[in-house]
């Protein structure tokens, strides 16, 4: 409350020092007087309604958490990946992660539109918290559903001279995936390639090799998914523009200067972060000039907690790439977690993770407090992005509805 206080009394005594140096009438410095009470009441009932959210989220976060048993606790700290389609088998194998086991969210793979809003429908309509569902969709859902409409590649965006354009492309994704049923999305890429951007192995999936260029179309596109109501997770921190090893096939190590590292790949990042914005995808790869001892990002405590969460100041979610990768090969998602990871994409054996993560806190190597806390900040963001259901157009297929207005956005985006 002193904070809305302080904000009446600066717009109040502001519009009284303009208005007394420049000659005005009474009526005209009655008048700024009383825009700026207005003012001054608008952004106060926004910061009332802010802090009434956050609180009403905390709430909700504490008051599931109380009643959820170290077993369920433990799986709500895991995504597994599954496939997008309707078959009984496959919506049988998804409901055991998430009414059998209580997982947190579900990463979705290849299949088709309807499958994934059948799934997203299922999940709403089971016992639970409703689950993430995730996605990546970095040339729109075109990348896992073969009918959703297909955008430009990153490479091509990194052109863009107009950010409105990317944010507008942010809320129509956003649009499509609330269709679905999908709440977050694994973008957008936020790492930087070296030289003039046409070479390594993220040439494709990048904004470029301008590390403000790539943070302000990143930023853009992330505002307009978030506006849409969908969780935005930038990838891969703390980047990945400089390697030379695809960490779906082996760990990979960053050999450059903490300086570069500081000026190039952090950059976009550091940005997002005091952006506000809600997720953070930790890598495979290991980063010789942030961390001595060779590991990867997603089992590094230096990296996560002291880099992103200490000196980036980052708060929201931090969620690993896929364990079921080989850059990760061996890497337990316990030690994930330990190391400062909020959630784990991907595990390859979903229930022996939760066994193994429920052993390490028994025996001493994981505190309870670590995944109580991870799950209230898991349980918060469920609160901010609850939604009632889809909504399809009325007469429309969904791919129909999906579909309504990428062919503007796709046009102006290659227009630009």
């Amino acid at each position: 409350m002193l904070r809305i206080l302080h904000i009446h009394i600066y717009v109040i005594l502001l519009s009284i020092l303009m208005a007394g140096g420049c000659g005005q009438s009474q009526s005209e410095r009655d008048r700024i007087y009383h825009d700026s009470v207005r003012r001054a009441d608008s952004i106060a009932a926004e910061a009332r309604a802010e802090n009434d959210l956050t609180t009403k989220a905390y709430a909700y976060a504490d008051s599931i958490l109380a009643t959820m048993p170290l077993e369920r606790q433990v799986a709500m700290l895991l995504m597994p990946a599954a496939f997008s389609r309707a078959d009984d088998h496959n919506i049988r194998h998804i409901l055991h992660y998430t009414d059998s086991l209580g997982v947190g969210g579900i990463v979705l793979l290849k299949g088709d539109l309807e499958s994934a809003a059948i799934i997203a429908d299922t999940l709403a309509s089971s016992a639970g918290t409703m689950p993430f569902l995730a996605v990546d969709a970095e040339n729109g859902l075109k990348m896992r559903f073969a009918d959703a409409p297909e955008f430009p590649w990153n490479k091509e965006l990194g052109r863009l001279s107009d950010n409105q354009i990317m944010y507008e492309f942010g809320r129509e994704i956003a649009r499509e995936c609330r269709l679905v049923g999908i709440n977050m999305v694994l973008g957008p890429v936020m790492d930087v390639v070296p030289g003039s951007g046409s070479d390594g192995l993220m040439r494709k999936r990048s904004f470029g090799s301008d590390p403000k260029r790539v943070a302000e179309l990143a930023i853009a596109y992330s505002r307009g998914l978030e506006d849409g109501n969908v969780i935005s997770v930038a990838k891969h921190f703390p980047g990945h523009g400089s390697s030379r090893v695809d960490t779906h096939r082996s760990l990979g190590e960053i050999e450059s200067t903490r300086e570069y590292v500081d000026s190039v790949d952090l950059y976009p990042f550091r940005r997002y972060v005091e952006e506000g914005l809600s997720g953070v995808m930790i890598g495979h790869l290991a980063f010789t000039a942030l961390d001595t001892i060779r590991r990867p990002a997603v089992i590094s405590p230096v990296i996560m907690k002291d880099l992103l969460r200490n000196d980036l100041g980052f708060h929201g979610l931090v969620i690993t790439d896929a364990l079921n990768m080989e850059g990760a090969l061996g890497v337990r998602a316990w030690q994930a977690i330990a190391a400062g990871a909020d959630m784990v994409i991907a595990p390859t054996d979903t229930r022996h993770e939760i066994q193994e993560m429920i052993y390490a806190v028994r025996a001493g190597d994981l505190p309870a407090s670590v995944i109580r806390d991870r799950c209230r900040r898991i349980l918060f963001y469920k609160y901010l992005i609850r939604s009632r259901g889809r909504e399809v157009i009325p007469g429309r297929s969904l791919s129909e509805s999906v579909g309504r207005d990428a062919a503007g956005i796709r046009d102006s985006l290659r227009r630009r």
